[in-house]
């Protein structure tokens, strides 16, 4: 066997191993992976065609991390790009969202089992049956139930824009949800289109009442709110890894 050969062989499987990983964190918002990069400083940081990523072992697993960037056109797109080049069998996106007064509270994790893209404005059809077409039930019956951290498993709904004070009893009212945020109903979309597993932990960062937001014209405080989320997630992730781990069908 030539050399050239045995160095294009050796350079063909250091690439497949680089790329081959059983779990995908996807991170959406600038704050939420600025928030992640102070927790983990020293990672060997890389930019691709969306955001930086980096591979970190994670409970024994090869884990990339990945910046998909705000919005429901980044989430969706990295989204499929993250499939098609990592191939994982598992999707977790980390992140905050925003909570309905009263229903929920701050700090809480919402483990989405239902994500509601809402901002769908028919003048020429029905609303309710475009919005229906991109409503996506999350299957978890993957994961059990003894899940390894408290969290508060409900809808989801999203948006490519904050929360509205003048939406927010409607949007409890006609889809039961608790919380919103910008990009998961296009992660989980996309996640279900390619019949990859998904697990969705999203912590309130600020509330929102029927008034006004708490964080709205305090961008500061939505960014120690955001570190203080991410810190708590990222501190959760490796119970949730090893929990996957501990379910017979993963091992």
């Amino acid at each position: 066997m030539s050399k050239y050969l045995v160095v294009f062989l050796i350079l063909i499987t250091f690439s497949s191993c680089n790329r081959k990983c059983k779990y995908a964190v996807i991170i959406s918002a600038n704050m939420e992976w600025n928030a992640l990069k102070k927790v983990l400083p020293e990672e060997n940081y890389k930019k691709s065609v969306w955001g930086e990523y980096f591979h970190r072992k994670v409970s024994n697993q090869n884990v990339l991390f990945f910046h998909e960037g705000w919005g429901k056109v980044s989430a969706a797109g990295a989204t499929q790009f993250v499939i098609d080049t990592y191939n994982p069998e598992i999707l977790i996106n980390l992140g905050t969202c925003g909570g309905f007064e009263g229903k929920i509270g701050q700090y809480e994790i919402i483990l989405t089992d239902k994500t509601v893209i809402y901002d769908i404005s028919e003048a020429m059809g029905d609303s309710k049956e475009a919005i229906a077409d991109y409503t996506t039930t999350i299957d978890l019956s993957w994961l059990g139930n003894n899940y390894p951290s408290e969290v508060h498993k409900t809808t989801l709904v999203s948006a490519d824009k904050d929360l509205r004070p003048n939406e927010i009893d409607s949007l409890n009212l006609k889809y039961d949800a608790v919380a919103g945020d910008w990009e998961t109903g296009a992660i989980a979309y996309v996640a279900m289109r390619n019949k990859k597993k998904i697990l969705i932990l999203r912590g309130v960062s600020d509330l929102v009442n029927t008034s006004n937001g708490e964080a709205y014209g305090n961008f500061n405080l939505f960014i120690s709110r955001t570190d203080t989320v991410m810190n708590k997630l990222l501190t959760g992730l490796p119970l949730w890894i090893d929990y996957i781990e501990s379910i017979p069908i993963h091992k």
